[in-house]
């Protein structure tokens, strides 16, 4: 459980926010650059973002990067927080451990963020998110989904839903479709946290629908060849594939499994929930089912005014990983803006405005696009509303898009 209390830091001299020289539109690619600048006196509020935009994760983060950054205008636009702007600062954590733990401290140090949005997988939440816990600052997860991400501290909560609540939502969906399923195989990312995770609750989700699981195979995030894997799968006849990867990995094992003759429904883990895997697998993506945690359609202002805006810039809808970005920067927007109507958040010391915004997050409600959300004690999501889409390309792969099943 996290600290019922949390002692109030005083109030002390009209504190400055340091945020170094960096242009919100670069990334942290560019880090070499931000670390030689000079940092500059603003009168803006700086928010780390701290998410993989370069490595085999990168397809995941640059549309967590899309939907930072739509949030940084939107709520610019409307005034900010109670007339100072928010600053979004990026970092780059790539794919591993070792980059999220720098992206961390250098955000927490020489950024002197208020608090941090990331990262994308689990296995580097489990790394990086101690680093700010020590450090008493404010993390949201934008994509940690497995079991334990808010148990990590204090000061860690997530804006994505567990993956326990959310994958057997597909599972029950494929059944739906086909209620002849009975046999099943599963694949899974041995590598990555999240993957085993994700993989419990899908075979426990098989088991509890009294479906036959054939098969376990493994592989690595980083593999590109499952002839192997699948080769022993199909041998089996399975009705159902369960995958648990990432974007690029299961990208190609979803298209190899089809080129290998395999003709039954497939479903996507959360880590496939990207259109970036439409160019990896192509027309063969077609069918994939994938649980959601968010829809385009939801109802709501906030939402429509969120997919008009990703629709005006990327020409398609938005996916879920950007808009649970867009959902993180929003809390911790009105966060700031209500604790600011209680004390001026310009007029606290960096240690006491953390402590106070961490304080703030957790007890507010927020109407996002993900719907209304909330926070448990401990820094878990409270979200009542998921879906399942089925992937449909154009039959020369050229295009395709996520439909949602009523």
């Amino acid at each position: 459980m996290k600290n019922a209390l949390i002692k109030t830091v005083a109030l002390l001299p009209i504190f400055t926010l340091l945020l170094t020289a960096c242009n919100g539109a670069k990334t942290s690619t560019n880090s070499t650059a931000n670390s030689n600048a000079n940092t500059a006196t603003s009168n803006v509020i700086p928010i780390g973002i701290a998410v993989a935009q370069t490595s085999n994760v990168a397809l995941l983060g640059q549309e967590q990067v899309a939907g930072a950054k739509i949030a940084e205008k939107y709520f610019n636009d409307k005034g900010g927080i109670n007339g100072t702007p928010i600053k979004l600062v990026f970092q780059d954590t790539a794919g591993d451990e070792a980059g999220t733990i720098n992206a961390f401290q250098t955000l927490i140090n020489k950024d002197k963020v208020v608090g941090i949005v990331g990262p994308t997988l689990s296995q580097q939440a489990f790394s990086a998110d101690p680093i700010a816990e020590r450090s008493k600052i404010p993390v949201l997860g934008p994509s940690n989904t497995a079991k334990g991400i808010p148990e990590i501290g204090d000061y860690i909560a997530r804006v994505s839903a567990p993956v326990s609540v959310v994958a057997p939502n597909s599972i029950k969906a494929a059944i739906k479709l086909n209620p002849n399923i009975k046999k099943v195989a599963v694949f899974y990312a041995q590598n990555d946290a999240f993957s085993k995770s994700e993989t419990e609750i899908f075979q426990q989700t098989v088991k509890e629908q009294g479906l036959e699981l054939m098969t376990v195979q493994k592989f690595q995030t980083s593999d590109t060849d499952f002839q192997s894997q699948a080769t022993n799968a199909i041998n089996l006849k399975p009705d159902l594939v369960i995958i648990s990867g990432l974007a690029a990995d299961g990208g190609n094992l979803v298209r190899q499994l089809r080129e290998l003759g395999y003709k039954g429904i497939i479903v996507g883990g959360n880590g496939l929930n990207t259109s970036n895997i439409f160019p990896v697998c192509k027309a063969l993506c077609d069918g994939v089912l994938i649980a959601q945690a968010y829809s385009p359609e939801h109802p709501g202002e906030i939402n429509a005014a969120f997919r008009q805006a990703y629709a005006d810039q990327f020409k398609k809808e938005p996916p879920q990983f950007s808009a649970q970005a867009f959902a993180a920067v929003q809390v911790y927007v009105e966060a700031l803006k209500t604790l600011d109507q209680k004390s001026k958040v310009n007029k606290l010391q960096l240690p006491a405005l953390r402590t106070e915004l961490n304080q703030h997050i957790l007890t507010g409600k927020y109407n996002t696009p993900l719907g209304e959300i909330g926070f448990t004690p401990i820094g878990e999501i409270i979200q009542k509303d998921f879906y399942v889409a089925q992937i449909k390309m154009e039959s020369d792969g050229s295009k395709g898009k996520f439909t949602f099943l009523k």
